[in-house]
């Protein structure tokens, strides 16, 4: 049984997971470069291991983060189906990805 989870879940993509007295965040990586769709990717990420159950029950993202990232790999028409004052969870987001084609 694991009890905490922190550290890079995939090399490359520039972020990793972070523990806080009120919980796991996500964290850009300080050193090294970030590629374009490394944040997008780390959420699609999170949400596909919260969806198999593997290590993460589910994730809440701000609509404002979802669409900040999504710009930054440049999928901007995209970003604009996005509800900047919602907070998505893992089936959410999964659900997003799969009706933008993404």
């Amino acid at each position: 049984m694991c009890v905490s989870l922190v550290g890079t879940l995939e090399r490359g993509l520039g972020y990793h997971l972070e523990h806080r007295t009120n919980g796991f965040f996500s964290k850009r990586n300080q050193r090294g470069s970030v590629p374009p769709d490394g944040h997008l990717r780390f959420i699609f990420l999170c949400a596909e291991m919260a969806k198999t159950g593997f290590y993460i029950k589910d994730i809440c993202v701000s609509g404002y983060e979802l669409k900040t990232a999504l710009q930054e790999a440049a999928f901007l028409s995209s970003a604009l189906e996005v509800d900047v004052d919602y907070e998505y969870n893992a089936a959410e987001v999964l659900q997003l990805k799969s009706d933008l084609g993404l």
